[in-house]
């Protein structure tokens, strides 16, 4: 038998294995092509060439089973070193270690109407489809897709033990009178998926039944019932599809929303914030990344300087890409939407929002960080925060955010403002304010570092106009301001981390993080709480 032929063989039993393929060798190996198939408990089928190097692929290959998960072995054959696998021919070998026979497996405890349905919509999407029941003429073979596995039993009991359910399996309930047994066995089992077809009253029941048998509510949380999707299905057929999507949902872990709405996002999601610096953008990714839609607001030449985490970039660059997420300048609304539709964070040059009646956010945050109201008002949204110094909730928005750093940094303050501007910077590795660089005079900045570069103290950051800048300290320039912008006098230009090659500048801060744990925490009471009537 061929190693394609026991391939095939084993991905019909659904039987988990590997196959491990040479797809690179260089110099002197065991082998330069080659196919082996792995199973699970290391017993093999075909060979790469044998050896020590057969030996680690095969542990390789089992642990690629274990994880469901493809990878690639690069071996050096050496005695030491990175990639060494023990032996002395010197060559290397790159292989393609690949999983299949892992279907997940679809139970269907029941074998009527809509059990039926379900394993013909199921067949063509990739699962493995096992349907019991205690009565004979319900397995009829006719009534279900070919490869479909029938188990008739006396008792359920002989079922589970037939089974042996496994973590990875997706089980649907759906019985004339054993429901309540099967879910009383399956409640308690660590199963990816559980649904039970019954109507509400008959869940609440079955539920409250378990609660009173020592159940746990973490336990019954994981059932999934009333079964499947609200999409007004009625018969067998379009109850199948209904409860189908559910389990593609828990398969995929998809939210399960209408795909229209990546296209057209809803207002009442979409969050404006005016400013696109550094503190800006840390609450922007962590709104974005809590499924909120995102628009900066920012001038014509911003002047954020930890321009590494600030989406303030994209305004010069066109786009910027910020841990992962990224922002692209905007010249209008309708492209801004464009960009949210794409999954991407527009910025617009908008310095006096006056774009919002055009937006309708459903929130608005003023990230400016001026320590003053630069013109936002209560009623621009219908959330409204700001950060920092200069705001009074209440008064100016709905909730102002703590920036000083302390302990009630990030508190989201509900009446009244913000703690005072110290005017002090915080502390890094016992340095404050001499960690920062400040223009010696007015005129144009032009830089002679990039961020991240290490710096010794006295070094040439940059000269405004004709006026050199030193480095204040060693460290690394961790924030620069943009090179041809103009600056008056005292301006912060600069920012140097006494930490050096340990300190990280392309990621968001601390403090950005605590500010935007406190928006949105700020959005989600609020929110909710405008949809409340006043006696609820």
């Amino acid at each position: 038998m061929s190693i394609f032929a026991e391939a095939a063989r084993l991905e019909k039993e659904n039987a988990p294995f590997a196959l491990a393929q040479i797809i690179e060798s260089q110099g002197s190996t065991p082998r330069h092509t080659g196919q082996m198939i792995v199973r699970p408990d290391g017993r093999t089928f075909g060979t790469i060439g044998g050896g020590m190097v057969e030996r680690l692929v095969i542990d390789q290959a089992i642990e690629a089973i274990a994880e469901r998960k493809a990878r690639i072995f690069q071996g050096r054959m050496v005695r030491s070193g990175e990639g060494a696998v023990g032996s002395d021919c010197g060559g290397t070998m790159k292989i393609f270690i690949d999983v299949h026979g892992l279907r997940p497996r679809l139970i269907l405890v029941g074998a009527g109407h809509v059990n039926r349905a379900v394993a013909r919509a199921a067949a063509p999407l990739g699962f493995d489809v096992h349907v019991s029941d205690t009565y004979p003429d319900s397995l009829n073979p006719e009534f279900f897709p070919p490869g479909t596995h029938l188990t008739h039993t006396d008792s359920l009991s002989e079922f589970w033990a037939r089974i042996k359910l496994e973590a990875t399996d997706f089980v649907l309930i759906a019985t004339n009178s054993q429901d309540q047994e099967a879910l009383r066995y399956c409640i308690q089992q660590p199963l990816r998926y559980l649904g039970l077809l019954a109507s509400r009253r008959k869940v609440l029941s079955f539920v409250q039944a378990l609660r009173d048998q020592g159940v746990s509510d973490e336990s019954l949380r994981r059932l999934y019932s009333p079964v499947g999707l609200d999409l007004g299905a009625e018969t067998p057929e379009e109850i199948a599809i209904s409860v189908l999507a559910e389990v593609l949902q828990v398969k995929h872990g998809a939210k399960g929303r209408s795909m229209k709405d990546s296209l057209f996002p809803k207002r009442s999601k979409l969050v404006v914030i005016r400013g696109s610096g550094d503190i800006a953008t840390g609450i922007a990714i962590r709104l974005f990344r809590s499924g909120f839609h995102i628009v900066m607001l920012d001038v014509a030449q911003p002047t954020a300087i930890r321009r590494s985490v600030a989406f303030a970039q994209a305004v010069f660059d066109g786009q910027t890409m910020v841990e992962g997420v990224i922002a692209r300048l905007a010249p209008n609304v309708r492209d801004a939407m464009g960009c949210v539709s794409r999954g991407e964070i527009p910025v617009l040059v908008d310095p006096d929002a006056a774009l919002l009646g055009e937006l309708q956010p459903g929130y608005l945050v003023d990230a400016i960080l001026a320590k003053k109201n630069l013109g936002t008002a209560k009623g621009m949204a219908p959330v409204t925060i700001a950060l920092g110094p200069g705001f009074s909730a209440g008064k100016d928005c709905d909730a102002v955010i703590e920036t000083n750093r302390g302990h009630h940094l990030g508190r989201v303050i509900l009446d009244g403002p913000a703690q005072p501007n110290t005017g002090v910077p915080g502390e890094i590795a016992g340095q404050g304010a001499r960690r920062v660089v400040r223009a010696p005079c007015a005129g144009v900045m032009h830089c002679h570092v990039a961020l991240g570069d290490i710096v010794e103290e006295g070094s040439l950051l940059a000269h405004v106009g004709e006026t050199p800048v030193p480095a204040p300290l060693a460290g690394m320039v961790r924030g620069l301001l943009m090179d041809g912008l103009e600056v008056s006098e005292r301006f912060k230009i600069g920012d140097i981390d006494p930490r050096g090659l340990t300190a990280d500048y392309l990621t968001v801060s601390d403090k950005a993080r605590a500010i935007a744990g406190g928006v949105l925490e700020a959005m989600l009471y609020l929110g909710s709480a405008r949809h409340k009537s006043p006696t609820t």
